[in-house]
């Protein structure tokens, strides 16, 4: 089951490569989403589409049909009432909250304790983990897995933790290939390009890396901005003094690959990740990761050797810092082979492998 669909989205991305394993593995699946989801992103299976368009409509039209299901494991990607396995992708709300109050206004924590779409949020997860309507659940990350059981009680030994992981055939370093995107994206041969990609900016923490970037002395960097968001917020932060537009807006890109091979560093100053799949993807391709310890991606990689890690997106000098360190070539070059090598751990099929482990005993 899940609810929405974007097509630069890394739950969505995580289920179609999960789906392909589980399919080769002789299975088979039916899709439960709404209309959002295209007919040519699944070619996995049947899909079954709901029409509700809220997290709490789609787990209450989903309990109209539950009578209709035929499939030996109810699996969820999405907050709902009850399911037998519950992969907890999107972290746990409170805890998401929790880390955001520190960077809001009073004025706007007391509305979005008003909003009904959170107090809905809430319920579904108090369903699933304080309820136990989700017989097992699946995080990527220790992180999420304490904030389950912190929050709600949930017992931790029916939580398992399964990395995420990427097709790392996919994603491997292209000199040849690095140039020529550098080339259309007009970057020039002794410019820094930082990247940043993913879509819900505001969480990720897209204003901390301008902000960063602008405390930076080198005036030759550009960040490179992936994804989808509200880019009028973020066009009114100007640098000052720097001679061009230091930061360029992509949109949604389909071939997120060459932005990859083409950046310098990839930086995600998140609030709030479960765990990073892009993170994932730019340390395949050998690309030193800046991020927070707010970042369930952090958990496998080492600061000062696959990339740095700070305590949150509001540590600015710190992040400014992180630039600067691997703004040095040779660092950056030394360490593009234990980053490959350390994202060599985390394919796919191992993650496939673990979570049929997973639903496999639940069935029995």
């Amino acid at each position: 089951m899940r609810r929405g669909y974007s097509p630069t989205g890394g739950a969505e991305t995580y289920l179609k490569r999960l789906a392909r394993g589980v399919t080769e593995a002789g299975h088979d699946l039916e899709l439960i989403a709404t209309d959002e989801w295209p007919e040519d992103q699944w070619p996995f299976g049947s899909v079954t589409r709901l029409r509700a368009e809220s997290a709490i409509g789609f787990a209450d039209e989903l309990e109209q049909i539950r009578s209709q299901l035929t499939g030996d494991i109810l699996f969820s990607l999405e907050r709902v009432w009850r399911c037998d396995v519950y992969r907890a992708g999107d972290g746990v709300h409170r805890g998401w909250l929790a880390r955001r109050r520190k960077f809001e206004l009073p004025l706007k924590q007391f509305a979005r304790a008003l909003n009904r779409k959170h107090q809905n949020l809430f319920q579904l997860e108090e369903s699933l983990f304080k309820n136990r309507n989700a017989t097992r659940v699946i995080v990527a990350s220790q992180m999420v897995k304490n904030e389950i059981v912190d929050f709600y009680g949930y017992p931790a030994e029916s939580i398992d933790i399964v990395r995420n992981g990427v097709p790392l055939d996919t994603f491997q370093f292209d000199p040849k290939l690095r140039e020529e995107t550098r080339e259309n994206l007009r970057l020039k041969s002794d410019q820094i390009a930082l990247l940043f990609a993913g879509s819900g900016w505001e969480r990720k923490g897209l204003l901390f890396a301008i902000q960063a970037m602008a405390l930076c002395k080198d005036r030759k960097m550009r960040l490179l901005v992936a994804g989808r968001g509200n880019r009028k917020v973020y066009n009114t932060t100007r640098l000052r003094l720097w001679r061009e537009e230091p930061v360029q807006f992509l949109g949604e890109v389909a071939d997120v690959m060459r932005l990859y091979l083409a950046a310098d560093i990839f930086i995600l100053p998140t609030i709030y990740d479960p765990f990073s799949n892009a993170c994932l993807e730019a340390l395949a391709c050998g690309l030193p990761v800046i991020t927070t310890r707010a970042n369930g991606f952090s958990e496998i990689i080492e600061d000062g050797i696959h990339g740095s890690i700070v305590d949150d997106a509001g540590s600015l000098v710190a992040l400014r810092d992180a630039i600067q360190f691997w703004s040095d070539p040779s660092r950056r070059l030394a360490a593009r082979s234990p980053n490959i090598e350390r994202a060599s751990q985390f394919d796919i099929s191992r993650n496939v492998q673990q979570t049929l482990g997973i639903l496999t005993r639940v069935a029995l």
